[in-house]
């Protein structure tokens, strides 16, 4: 069978390499074509909402079955012969949405747990084949009752940049004058693609696939194109991102309550009653309300503990948080609000003149200082792990790491986005430099290199995906223009695991995307760096502050 049915492939970077090409998942409007497809109408609810779910089916009837995930997944609702209708889908449903009506709406149970819920619709066909859609929904706490001193906050922004289900995303699309284009906005009012909610075990990852003197590899788009999956499953979503943490944390006995950065966008209150706000995986967009809510957590006496990497893209929610806006490297020619009163909330990155507040004032670290290790040829051969330069500090404490050890390497939890700050070495001991705007009160713990360039990419252009693109992006957006002085400066950087201090809280920020592969491997230092973290930060106390 093709893995690709249900496919559709439009502009391979090189003919003989599709799976560099884009790709993606859709809906097909012929209604003779066996298809099952769902959405819900928010990313969040609270106990007691109702919820509103979006079907589009070719069957008659159609069952539905709603599990909270987790070590032992646990079945909470299902139903079977519900009545099922096809409904056509726009072409710019990735922009606007599917527009599809309501199916069915369930009133969410005050019982249930804080945790996201896997949705699952499924259809019979006429040869009694079984199609089934994966979707998600979060449940919060219940208002004011905390179940839990930790908050993770999922990084839905960049599951949604990521999302390629119907054609388009913040990466590759169907937009522009070619119909070849990224989109700067996206819908939440369509299926997630295949990948983002579920991942069978044997899925790779990202990271540290290129040999030596070769060609680079994709190992993860290799296997995606080869059992119909999203090529972006491993760069965001729930499977391949927080679930790991999450089923490391309920193992653990470290339990957690949920909620998205949407959440975090519209409730000013979010927060209040937690000690500790987690943030696991990959965090590339947020927007101007999500760091105020961040920022004031901390500086009134809060703990962040993230173990993500790559906080780098502004962005903005519109239609109630139903659209997001990201021009990204287009915001200078394209965003509306260029050279208007509200020219701070251009979706650019964060590091640029025009916005005037550097990722690092929120998170101690940035995405712009070097991007990639262990993706394609952009630090391709490093360790895989970060080098301890201040084995002293107390989030090390029982891991018996010295100065020059190396963390992690062995799962690489380095990669394959990772952020950082400019710095110096005095006396064998890095420092901010602070050249890029990185304020007071970061100590640098580990770091290791990374970069903006596809080193080596010349020699092999049709397999190449990044090049030196992405350096000429932060170039002119740092810098206004892409000069070679310019890229020079952004193609090199670094890493870090470091500590941010803020008024009278705490981020921890354990730099990298990939920093879950070392507690998915068990990894004896990684898990106890976290440990210590959790432990340390969950204080019932809000105001308390480490030592």
């Amino acid at each position: 069978m093709d893995p690709l049915k249900g496919y559709f492939r439009a502009g391979p970077r090189g003919a003989d390499n599709p799976v560099a090409g884009q790709y993606f998942e859709a809906a097909s409007n012929n209604p003779g074509e066996a298809q099952i497809w769902c959405y819900t109408d928010r990313f969040s609810y609270a106990p007691g909402d109702s919820l509103t779910l979006h079907v589009s089916s070719t069957a008659p009837v159609f069952s539905l079955r709603i599990v909270r995930d987790g070590l032992n997944p646990l079945t909470m609702f299902e139903k079977g012969g519900l009545e099922g209708h096809f409904h056509r889908t726009p072409a710019d449903c990735s922009l606007k949405g599917c527009g599809w009506p309501a199916a069915l709406e369930l009133e969410l149970p005050v019982i249930w747990r804080s945790g996201v819920y896997i949705v699952t619709v499924s259809m019979v066909t006429d040869d009694k084949r079984t199609i089934e859609h994966d979707h998600l929904f979060v449940l919060r706490a219940r208002p004011g009752k905390p179940t839990s001193p930790r908050l993770i906050i999922l990084t839905t922004s960049t599951w949604l940049a990521y999302n390629d289900w119907g054609g388009s995303n913040h990466y590759e699309g169907l937009t522009g004058p070619g119909g070849d284009q990224y989109s700067p906005e996206v819908s939440t009012q369509r299926p997630w693609a295949r990948g983002f909610v579920r991942l069978p075990a044997e899925a790779p990852h990202v990271p540290y696939a290129s040999a030596p003197g070769g060609p680079p590899r994709y190992p993860h788009m290799e296997w995606a194109h080869a059992n119909g999956y999203s090529k972006k499953y491993a760069s965001g979503g729930w499977a391949c991102r927080e679930r790991g943490f999450a089923l490391w944390a309920e193992e653990t006995g470290l339990s957690l309550d949920y909620a998205t950065q949407h959440d975090l966008h519209f409730m000013p209150e979010l927060l209040d009653a937690y000690p500790c706000v987690v943030i696991v995986g990959h965090d590339e967009y947020w927007s101007w309300e999500m760091r105020d809510r961040l920022d004031a957590f901390v500086e009134a006496g809060g703990h962040v503990a993230r173990f993500a990497g790559n906080f780098y893209w502004q962005i903005r929610l519109e239609d109630e948080g139903r659209r997001q806006v990201c021009y990204k490297y287009r915001a200078r020619a394209e965003d509306p609000v260029r050279g208007t009163p509200d020219e701070r909330f251009l979706t650019t990155c964060w590091d640029a003149p025009e916005i005037g507040r550097p990722a690092a004032l929120t998170m101690g670290l940035s995405g712009a200082a070097g991007i990639y290790a262990g993706w394609s040829r952009c630090a391709a051969h490093g360790s895989g792990g970060f080098t301890v330069y201040r084995p002293g500090h107390w989030s090390l404490e029982g891991t018996d790491a010295g100065y020059g050890d190396v963390l992690g390497a062995k799962a690489k939890v380095f990669g394959y986005e990772v952020d950082g700050v400019d710095y110096i070495i005095r006396h064998g001991l890095p420092s901010p430099s602070r050249e890029d705007g990185a304020p007071e009160g970061i100590e640098i713990i580990a770091l290791s290199p990374a970069t903006t360039v596809e080193w080596g990419s010349e020699a092999y252009p049709d397999e190449a995906f990044i090049g030196y693109d992405d350096a000429r992006i932060v170039a002119e957006a740092l810098y206004g223009e892409a000069t070679e002085e310019a890229i020079d400066k952004v193609s090199r950087g670094v890493g870090m695991i470091a500590e941010y201090r803020r008024g009278n809280g705490v981020v921890f920020n354990a730099g990298s995307c990939e920093w879950v592969r070392g507690l998915e491997a068990k990894d004896e230092q990684i898990v106890r760096i976290t440990r210590n973290v959790l432990e340390r930060f969950s204080s019932k106390g809000q105001g308390t502050k480490p030592a």
